[in-house]
């Protein structure tokens, strides 16, 4: 009799960082199909069963099991207090491959200067529970309101201050808000109920998972390089390489000539590329990586 097939069931966030997660997916080398009107993405992989959750409500699936992981903000974690296994980090946002921060704004003419200034104030947020603890430690006292949305227009007539979530702060200066101050920066995080990480298949699965996306993040900021370098020039070339380790160097037909191929920060490329065409490199080819693999 066969035995059921092992499955590992896995949280994908629905909303801000949907399509920034599966791109990620895809890129890792997993092929994912979303129909439109669907919660179940398809996986390539029939190892692994996969759902859109909201990132707010990630954790507490994980936590009770309902999912074995899934992946969510750090904000998102602290603020529903989960007991959950932080896998890893995983620096990638809706707009780029930084963290995110929630911030205190205020509008531009306000008094409030500080968070002192808080005090008696009414705060519109959708982060209320982390809110609350953070303000409370600081002995702040404030009426926090939760937000169901459009948070930046609420101030001055809803709301006195706002604590809200920002990439590049451009939504609040566009709504004529301040920042006041950062309480909490964030991060996607790849998180596993804790009883699912001791299951040895499941957590076998899990690192596999995070390696290779993990080696696709690696991979957005980087490029690689060949080009070709008489044995003269080696030595002037290997000098401008800032290389992840020692370049990769090839024999041609030609003895006199080799071939060098080495992967290096993107925005490096402008700057280097003139200079290694100055110190004698020829052919030189600049290509994509899809993951790098420490």
């Amino acid at each position: 009799m066969k035995s059921a097939q092992k499955i590992l069931q896995i949280g994908l966030p629905k909303g801000s960082l949907q399509e920034s997660t599966l791109k990620l997916f895809r890129k890792a080398g997993y092929h994912i199909s979303v129909s439109n009107r669907s919660y179940y993405p398809s996986f390539s992989d029939t190892e692994i069963s996969s759902m859109l959750i909201r990132a707010q409500e990630m954790a507490r699936y994980v936590e009770s099991g309902i999912l074995d992981c899934g992946l969510t903000g750090y904000d998102w974690i602290m603020e529903q207090g989960a007991d959950v296994k932080e896998v890893a980090e995983l620096n990638y946002a809706k707009e780029g491959l930084r963290p995110v921060r929630w911030v205190v704004a205020v509008p531009n003419d306000s008094k409030i200067k500080t968070l002192k200034d808080l005090k008696g104030k009414r705060i519109a947020t959708e982060l209320v529970g982390f809110t609350k603890r953070y303000l409370k430690a600081r002995n702040i006292k404030a009426e926090i309101d939760f937000s169901w949305g459009a948070t930046e227009v609420k101030p001055p007539h809803l709301a006195d201050a706002i604590v809200e979530l920002t990439e590049t702060g451009n939504s609040l200066r566009a709504n004529n808000l301040r920042i006041v101050e950062t309480i909490l920066q964030s991060s996607t995080r790849f998180i596993a109920n804790k009883k699912a990480w001791q299951d040895k298949w499941k957590r076998q699965k899990m690192e596999n998972i995070v390696m290779l996306l993990q080696g696709a993040l690696a991979a957005e900021e980087k490029v690689g390089l060949k080009m070709n370098v008489a044995k003269k020039d080696l030595k002037r070339v290997m000098s401008l390489l800032p290389s992840m380790h020692s370049p990769t160097i090839s024999t041609l037909s030609d003895a006199e000539w080799y071939d060098l191929d080495v992967v290096v920060d993107e925005v490096l490329i402008c700057s280097l590329i003139p200079k290694l065409k100055k110190a004698g490199a020829s052919g030189i080819v600049e290509y994509q990586l899809s993951k790098v693999i420490p």
